[in-house]
This record gives structure tokens, C-alpha cells and sequence, in this order.
């Protein structure tokens, strides 16, 4: 094979371009060896390239094995469309936090409950501790079953979870139980540290996760109090729980709550909602009372400051004798402010501080909620206003203009949660409130409360679920895991403070509810779709984060 293309002398004659036939000379003995070297190196690259050619083959086909066989593919978790967990002869409080503790990419739910024992092996007896005590506990979003308890002195005051940053942190919750703070991991229910409660210390919530102060690389704490007399301010490391500096006095009276805040300059300040309306104070400002030089690593906010008060270094930004409540529209610290008064919601811009616009109203009762009613991409607002003969009007706002986009009429109940909004990939929101519709009362069921689910694309009905009779200390609407399985989660327990009874805290998935709910017309005309049609449009729903 590697010779046939070699010229010899028994090649046949071959003709010229005249016809005539010639003979062609023999090569030299030069040029044969060189034509013949020149073809056997051309043979052989083309046994490398073949050998390139069947390795690279092998390696695609042993990734592709890899992949396919030993690597195995992630897992989802296998949910539970609904679950329950009991606790009798307990108690429990306002407290309910959704957070991955198992690390599974699933929302936990984390509470607190008082009791004797909390499992048969965890009692407060082999803990040390007065009985009943505190338990915190961890319950897996997945099936409702223990991730983890946490015994813990009695009593039991507050708590807040998500306070993990990503800044060198290795705790999440913070409670305030007997006459100490205590910082616990969530992932596994460790007391990371523990420390007495700062002294004039009565009400701190919430939390304030600020940034690093003492330099150790790990955000801190500040705690803010306030009583008849003063307000004042604690840092504390994020890492020790050691105080850092002293107290600060705020110069200010009792205040009813507080918010710590971005403006646009990128500078923190400290929100005080007082009786006569709402103020600034530069976080900077309370660093440096507190310990000098604290303030080194703190913006200065130049325009904002230049409003302050030379005295107390208060920054007036809403002024009213009738401010109730101050929210944020979602969790960011820049993000816009909803004030509601005796008489007016306002939508405060984040980085200015200045109003957007106004809705006058007589009696916004419940903290506001949040979502999206259209597709302009703003968060829309949902109030709820006390009406006269024990009724409330549910009306949602639009997040641009002010303007009242839809409401519906209730009869109040007592013991109802506050509206909750879960985001769907259709730019809306499914909207979630309770009370109860005129025309579906039963006289004979004192303080009788449904749930109601509200599909902007279908504003002109609603689907009512079951009454639930307990007592409800608490509930939340959420995606248990990112982008999918919208689930409530609603914890009942005795109805008086410091009453033992049974607790439940239970789990159900959002779809399983349509079944078995009513679809209710509300306003005037008739519905666009019948009722299945109606149904599986909120079967098909798919939910978002965003």
C-alpha cells in the first residue's frame, strides 16, 4: 500500500499532446527515495489523527457516562401538600419566622412555644431549667417533622431570624427570654453566644443588623428602647454580643417604633416614629456618642443632615399628631415607605424622603400588604379600613398614583390575620384576606372568618375557604422553596397570655385549597368564566419570587 503510488519502470507508456506515444524517463534514485519517504510521513499522521480522533471519542463517551450513571442528579424535595404539628398543654406567641434551616433550598418554619417537654428526650428537667421553659424549634417545611429544639429560660420576650448577612455571622436569631439575649444558629439550634440584657433595656424589636463597627469583619447589632421618658440606643458585636460603647440617648422622647434606613446618598439613618410624626437621625452621628471613632466606617449623608436639627440631630420627614404605622414596601433598606395616619396613606420615596402621593382614608386599622393588582411593575397596596356596624372594606391601591383599583366590603371578625400576597411569573399577585362576605353569614356562628383568595384577572369573584374556628396567632403566605410550592402556614394556640391549651402549627399548599372553595361573585354583572373554568385557572398558576 505504501509503495503502489512509487513510479518503476513497468509503468505503460503514456502519449504526448501530439499523439505520439512516449516513454517517460525512470526517476533518479534521489527522487524515488523522496517521493517514497513523503507518503510513508502522510501515513503516518494519518494514524495519529485517527488516534486523536477515537480518544477524544473515548473521553466524550466517559464524561457523558459520568453524568449519566456515577454523578447523580440533584434530588428535589418531596412535599407534603399539607401537614400538622401539635403541642398540648402549651403556649405560644406572635413569633412565626420562614427560614432554610435544613439547607435543603426549602423554607423552614422556626417558633416558639412554652412547655414542659417538647419531645420525649427534651424536657426542660434534663435541660436545668424551671419547668415549663422556652423551646425554640425548627420544623422542616418538607413534612412538618423536627429539624431541631432548643431549651431555653423562661420568659419568653422576643424574637427575630434573618439576621444572617453574609458578613461573618455564624447565628441567625436573636431572643430576648428571662434577663438575657441569646444568638442561636438556625441550622442546627446552637447558642452561638449568650449574653445579660443591656441595663434599661424594656423593648427592642426589631433588630437592627448594621454594619461592622468594631472591626472584627462581622456585622453588628444595634438595639433601640424607648420608655415614658427616653428613647436610647446599645451597639452590640455581632460576634460576642459584647456592648460596644456606651448607651446613646436619642434626645427624644417615647417612641413607637423605628426602622433603620438608606437614603439615596447611600447613608444609613435610623427612622424614629414618634406621636408628633416621622424623623431621621444619622446613624453616624449616634456611632461617634457612643464610642469615638466608631463612626469611621460610616457614610455621611451631607444634604439630609443639613435639615437636622443642630441640637438633637433630628431630621424631620413627615410631620403629623396621627402617625400610626410606618412599612416598608419590601425588604430593602432603600426601598419606599407607606406612613398610614388618622386620616391619610402616604407613599414616601426611598431615596428622597419625599411624598410620592396620598390617599385620604378614615380609619386604616392592620398593617398594610403588598403585590402586584396590574402589570406596571410596581407594588400595588392593600389596606384595610374599619367601616361602620362591624364592617371593613379591603381596598388595594395603585402603587404609581394612589387611585383605589378594586375593594370589597366584609364583615369584621375578630382574631383575623392581616392580607397576605403571593407573586405569580403573570406579573400579578394572588391576594389573600379574611373576614367574611354579607351574604354568605351565618348569624348563628358567633365570630365566624373565612379566607378569600383574590386573581386580578378575575377581579369580579372571589374563592372562599373553610372557617377556621381556632384561635390564630399568626399566619403567612409563602413559597416554600424558590420559584414554586405557594403554601400557608398558620399557627393557632389558647387565645389569653400565659394560658397553657393546644397548639398547631399547620402547613397546606396553596392549590389545595381550589378544590374544595366556593366561587363567590362580588360587585355587580355576572362572571366571564363558570366556576371550573375559574378553578383551573388558579390551577395552572406558576409563582415567582419577584
Amino acid at each position: 500500500m505504501e509503495t503502489t503510488d512509487c513510479p518503476t519502470e513497468g509503468d505503460p507508456l503514456k502519449r504526448g499532446e501530439d499523439g505520439v506515444e512516449t516513454t517517460t524517463a525512470p526517476p533518479s534514485t534521489t527522487e524515488l527515495k523522496r517521493g517514497c519517504k513523503e507518503m510513508l510521513g502522510l501515513s503516518k499522521l494519518t494514524h495519529w489523527r485517527t488516534a486523536v480522533f477515537f480518544l477524544s471519542l473515548f473521553l466524550c463517551l466517559t464524561v457523558v457516562f459520568a453524568f449519566s450513571f456515577i454523578i447523580p442528579c440533584p434530588v428535589r424535595p418531596q412535599y407534603l401538600s399539607s401537614w400538622n404539628r401539635t403541642f398540648s398543654g402549651a403556649e405560644t406567641y406572635y413569633f412565626l419566622a420562614l427560614e432554610d434551616a435544613s439547607k435543603d433550598k426549602v423554607k423552614d418554619v422556626l417558633l416558639v412555644v412554652k412547655t414542659t417537654e417538647a419531645s420525649l428526650n427534651n424536657t426542660c428537667g434534663n435541660a436545668g431549667l424551671p419547668s415549663p421553659c422556652v423551646f425554640m424549634l425548627a420544623v422542616d417545611g418538607t413534612d412538618g417533622e423536627t429539624l431541631w429544639e432548643r431549651p431555653l429560660d423562661p420568659d419568653f420576650h422576643w424574637a427575630q431570624c434573618g439576621l444572617d448577612t453574609n458578613t461573618g455571622e455564624n447565628w441567625d436569631c436573636l431572643l430576648f427570654h428571662s434577663d438575657r439575649l441569646s444568638a442561636l444558629d438556625k441550622s442546627n439550634g446552637e447558642v452561638r453566644w449568650q449574653q445579660p440584657k443591656p441595663a434599661g433595656q424594656h423593648s427592642s424589636v426589631p433588630v437592627l443588623s448594621i454594619p461592622d463597627l468594631d472591626g472584627d469583619k462581622v456585622s453588628d447589632v444595634a438595639l433601640v428602647a424607648s420608655d415614658t421618658m427616653q428613647t436610647q440606643l446599645v451597639f452590640l458585636s455581632g460576634k460576642t454580643g459584647v456592648q460596644i460603647g456606651s448607651a446613646v440617648a436619642l434626645n427624644t422622647t417615647q417612641t413607637s417604633g423605628h426602622l433603620l434606613h438608606k437614603t439615596g446618598e447611600g447613608a444609613l439613618h435610623l427612622l424614629l416614629q414618634k406621636d408628633t410624626g416621622l424623623y431621621g437621625l444619622a446613624l453616624r452621628r449616634i456611632a461617634a456618642k457612643a464610642k469615638a471613632g466608631l463612626e469611621a466606617g460610616l457614610k455621611k449623608a451631607k444634604q439630609t443632615e443639613k435639615k437636622a436639627a443642630s441640637s438633637s440631630g433630628l431630621v424631620p420627614i413627615y410631620e403629623s399628631d396621627s402617625l400610626r404605622r410606618v412599612v416598608r414596601t419590601d425588604e430593602e433598606e432603600s426601598s419606599n415607605l407607606i406612613l398610614v395616619t388618622g386620616g391619610e396613606v402616604v407613599l414616601m420615596d426611598g431615596k428622597t424622603l419625599q411624598p410620592l402621593w396620598t390617599f385620604n382614608t378614615t380609619n386604616v386599622f392592620r398593617e398594610p400588604g403588598f403585590g402586584h393588582f396590574n402589570k406596571d411593575g410596581v407594588l400595588d397596596v392593600v389596606l384595610e379600613e374599619e367601616m361602620n356596624n362591624s364592617t371593613k372594606m379591603v381596598v388595594i391601591l395603585d402603587g404609581k398614583s394612589g387611585d383605589a383599583l378594586w375593594k370589597v366590603d366584609l364583615l369584621s371578625s375578630a382574631n383575623s390575620p392581616r392580607p397576605a400576597t403571593i407573586h405569580t411569573t403573570n406579573s400579578i399577585s394572588i391576594f389573600v384576606f379574611w373576614g367574611l362576605l354579607p351574604t354568605q353569614s351565618n348569624f348563628s356562628v358567633p365570630g365566624e372568618r373565612r379566607s378569600y383568595m383574590l386573581y386580578p384577572l378575575y377581579g369580579n369573584v372571589l374563592l372562599e375557604s373553610e372557617n377556621v374556628v381556632d384561635h390564630i396567632v399568626t399566619f403567612k403566605a409563602t413559597l416554600m422553596e424558590r420559584g414554586r410550592h405557594a403554601a400557608f402556614i398558620l399557627l393557632t394556640g389558647p387565645d389569653t397570655e400565659d394560658t397553657e391549651g393546644t397548639v398547631v402549627l399547620s402547613k397546606w399548599k396553596l392549590k389545595h385549597d381550589v378544590p374544595q372553595s366556593k366561587v363567590l361573585l362580588i360587585g355587580d354583572g355576572e362572571a366571564a368564566e363558570t366556576d371550573d373554568n375559574i378553578k383551573q385557572a388558579f390551577n395552572r398558576l406558576r409563582f415567582s419570587d419577584n
